[in-house]
């Protein structure tokens, strides 16, 4: 089913390891291989074009919301420059919206799809096409401890998030766009899963999302470089009164026009805090 409304497509949700085993991937090699105890299985899925309805789908609400606003740097080609240039501005764009006091951008990724490329390596990212939460509680905890920890006693006694700003690279996001589950429809004990990222220095440690036919996905059609979808991967507020994350997964859009650019898009990763 394709309309103007909605989109089915197949998505790669998390399959468990086998006896119970702790799921594990580990860092990219330069070879491009990851080794991992874990499988996907891929579902058909209607995903909804929530153009039109954005007032419904904010940061508290569903997990991620669609802001229009332009930046200033545009040619994201050099590290260095989107640092000096594009994290200051993109600090503002989170402050704004948000109504956070403070705000540290970690890393970002630039990920170009490269058609009959299989290589998945730092300066090469392919969209990720597979359904996942960046941290789980215990990694975003340690984000703040590793790159605060002169504060990070004192900014976690306070609310705080992880906030991922995810921006199209100059052309519309037609190719491949994000796919973006309603937070309100997860089972977060059934749906999710933790999936250790296994460094030769460190862990981290992500969700795997497996399939729930009662979760709901959701798509901005179309989005454009003058526009930023903001996802939440943590909210320290967990009573349930608001989203505390949003799987996502970049996936396959039979109704991309032919002859469409390959998608090509940016992402920083953000602690914010709030007073």
């Amino acid at each position: 089913m394709s309309t103007d409304t909605a989109t089915t497509s197949q998505v790669n949700f998390f399959v468990a390891p086998p006896a119970g085993e702790r799921a594990y991937i580990t860092s990219i090699s330069k070879a491009g291989q990851r080794e991992k105890n874990y499988t996907h299985e891929s579902k058909e899925v209607v995903i909804e074009n929530v153009r039109g309805k954005e007032s419904g789908f904010t940061l508290d609400t569903a997990g991620f919301q669609l802001v229009r606003r332009s930046a200033e740097h545009t040619a994201f080609l050099d590290d260095s420059a989107i640092q000096q240039e594009y994290y200051p501005e993109s600090i503002e764009l989170l402050k704004s919206v948000t109504g956070a006091s403070k705000v540290v951008i970690f890393d970002h990724t630039i990920r170009r799809r490269r058609p009959g490329e299989f290589d998945d390596v730092p300066g090469k990212r392919q969209p990720a096409s597979q359904a996942h939460v960046d941290q789980t509680n215990k990694a975003s905890i340690a984000r703040v401890h590793h790159h605060l920890p002169d504060e990070a006693s004192e900014l976690l006694k306070r609310r705080f998030q992880i906030i991922n700003i995810w921006r199209p690279i100059s052309h519309p996001a037609l190719d491949w766009p994000l796919g973006l589950c309603d937070y309100r429809s997860v089972d977060v004990q059934k749906d999710t899963a933790p999936v250790a990222l296994v460094y030769p220095d460190r862990e981290g440690e992500t969700l795997g999302v497996k399939y729930n036919p009662n979760q709901k996905w959701k798509y901005f059609r179309g989005v454009t470089p003058e526009e930023a979808i903001l996802i939440k991967c943590f909210d320290s507020v967990q009573d349930g009164s608001v989203a505390v994350f949003t799987p996502h997964t970049a996936f396959e859009d039979p109704t991309t026009p032919a002859g469409t650019p390959p998608r090509e898009s940016i992402e920083l990763r953000a602690l914010v805090f709030y007073d």
